[in-house]
C-alpha cells in the first residue's frame, strides 16, 4: 500500500490550463442568446438544457438566454415579430430552430418550402442588420411509435429537404449550420433495430419529445454549436504523490491517506446532465460525450479503491481502472457536493426562465386584449401600462439571472481515494 498518512503532505498546485476548444464554441463570454422556435422550443426542456450545459461548462463567463418559442409558429411568423421578440433583448447571438410545422405535416411541396425558406431569410437579413450571430438549427424527426406504416413518417423525408434548406440559409448568410436531424434519427435507428416492435424512446409524442427526446436534442445542438465535452482532468502517481497533469482544474493538499490519496480538487466547470432524460442513456451515451470529468491515478496498490468527493461515496473503482483513468461525470452527478450544486444550478435556470415565459412572455406580450377592453381604456394607454409592467418584470428577470450566477461559484472539493478492506 501507499506510505502512511504520517508522512509530510505535499502541497502541490497546478494551475488551471484553459477550457478545451472554448474558442470554438459558438457562444461566447459577454453574448445574450436568444432562442427562437416552435412549441418544442416553448417546451423549455431542449433550451434549457443547452443553457446549462453552456452556463456549467462555462461558470465564470457572462451569459444570458432568453426563449422566446411559441407554440404553432412558422419561420414566417419567426420573421415578422423579430423585433418585437428578439432584438429587444439586444442579442448577440440567437438560435433559430423552425420546420416542424413549416411543412404542414404533408409531403414536400414548394408551396410550403418558399415561405419557410423566405422566412428564414428575413430573419437573417434582420440579424444581420443587428449584427447577431445565428446558428441556424434543422428540427429533430419525428418520432413514430411505427415508423412503418403510419403516415408521418413520411413526414420525415420533408423534414430531411427542410433541413437541407436550413443549411443553406446558413451557408448563403455566412451563419453556422446545425444539423440535429441526422444524429437525432441515428439514435432512432439504433433503437428501432433492436426490437421488432418498436416503442418511442423519446417519450412525449412523436412531435414533441419529453425530456429524453429533448436531451437528445441539446446534446446534438451543442455538438453543432462545437461544445468542449473537457470538464476537467487530472493524473496522479500515487507513489511518488505527484500531480502528472492537470487541465481546467487545480489540484492542492495531496497526501497519501488511509491507503490511498486526498487532495482538495477546484474545478473550473461541472458535469450536467437532466436526470430525468436518463431513459435516453440506453440508446445514446450523451452524457459521457458531453462530460469528460477525468480522474486517473497510477501506482496504486492491487485492489479495490473507494472514490469519495466531499466525504459521499460516488464510486468504487479498482486499481487498474483508476490507471487507466475514469471518467466520474456520471457518479459525481449521483449525489454528493456536485450533485447537489448542479441541482441548485438547475433549479435557478428553470425559475428564471419560468419567470420570462409566465409572467412576461405569455403573461404580458402574447396577451389578446379583447376589443371591447378599448372601449373602457384607450389602446395607447394600455400599451403605455403593458410597456411600464414590462419593464418592471425584466427588472426582476435581470434579479433572476443574477440568483443563476451565484449558483455558479465553484469550490474546491476534497477528494480521497480510500482502499476498501
Amino acid at each position: 500500500m501507499l506510505l502512511h498518512a504520517r508522512f509530510c503532505i505535499v502541497a502541490l498546485t497546478v494551475l488551471c490550463a484553459a477550457p478545451a476548444n472554448a474558442a470554438d464554441f459558438f457562444f461566447k463570454n459577454g453574448d445574450v442568446v436568444v432562442m427562437i422556435g416552435d412549441s418544442i422550443t416553448e417546451q423549455h426542456l431542449y433550451s434549457n438544457y443547452v443553457e446549462i450545459w453552456s452556463v456549467t461548462r462555462f461558470p465564470n463567463w457572462q451569459l444570458t438566454f432568453r426563449n422566446v418559442g411559441i407554440g404553432g409558429d412558422r419561420s414566417v411568423g419567426g420573421n415578422s415579430r423579430m423585433a418585437r421578440d428578439v432584438l429587444v433583448h439586444k442579442p448577440t447571438a440567437m438560435t433559430v430552430d423552425f420546420g416542424m410545422n413549416d411543412g404542414s405535416y404533408r409531403a414536400f411541396g414548394e408551396d410550403t418550402f418558399k415561405p419557410y425558406m423566405d422566412g428564414l431569410q428575413g430573419m437573417a437579413n434582420q440579424a444581420k442588420a443587428a449584427n447577431i450571430r445565428v446558428a441556424w438549427v434543422t428540427p429533430q424527426p419525428l418520432d413514430n411509435a411505427d415508423p412503418g406504416t403510419t403516415a408521418l413518417t413520411g413526414y420525415n423525408l420533408t423534414l430531411e429537404k427542410f433541413s437541407a434548406g436550413a443549411q443553406t440559409i446558413a451557408e448563403k448568410n455566412s451563419g453556422l449550420f446545425v444539423d440535429q436531424f441526422h444524429p437525432y434519427l441515428a439514435v432512432l435507428d439504433r433503437a428501432r433495430g433492436q426490437s421488432p416492435k418498436y416503442e418511442r424512446i423519446t417519450a412525449g409524442d412523436a412531435v414533441h419529445p419529453g425530456p429524453p427526446g429533448q436531451a437528445l436534442m441539446a446534446a446534438s445542438i451543442l455538438k453543432g454549436l462545437g461544445f468542449p465535452p473537457l470538464v476537467s482532468s487530472v493524473e496522479i502517481d500515487a507513489a511518488s504523490r505527484k500531480v502528472v497533469a492537470a487541465s481546467n482544474c487545480t489540484i492542492e493538499n495531496l497526501a497519501a491517506s488511509d491507503g490511498g490519496l486526498s487532495f482538495s480538487r477546484l474545478d473550473a466547470a461541472l458535469p450536467f446532465f437532466p436526470e430525468e432524460a436518463a431513459g435516453i442513456l440506453r440508446w445514446s451515451p450523451i452524457l459521457e460525450e458531453l462530460n469528460q470529468y477525468q480522474l486517473k491515478v497510477g501506482g496504486l496498490s492491487a485492489g479495490k479503491y473507494d472514490v469519495r468527493i466531499g466525504g459521499t461515496r460516488v464510486a468504487e473503482l479498482t486499481a487498474e481502472q483508476l490507471a487507466a483513468g475514469a471518467n466520474l461525470a456520471a457518479d459525481a452527478l449521483k449525489n454528493g457536493p456536485i450533485a447537489e450544486q448542479v441541482k441548485a444550478i438547475k433549479a435557478a435556470v428553470e425559475n428564471k426562465n419560468r419567470f420570462h415565459h409566465d409572467m412576461i412572455f405569455r403573461g404580458i406580450v402574447l396577451t389578446n386584449v379583447p376589443e371591447w377592453v378599448y372601449t373602457v381604456v384607450s389602446r395607447e394607454e394600455l400599451e403605455a401600462k403593458k410597456k411600464g409592467l414590462i419593464t418592471e418584470r425584466l427588472k426582476k428577470l435581470v434579479e433572476l439571472d443574477g440568483e443563476v450566477a451565484k449558483t455558479l461559484s465553484i469550490k474546491a472539493n476534497k477528494f480521497e481515494i480510500v482502499a476498501v478492506k
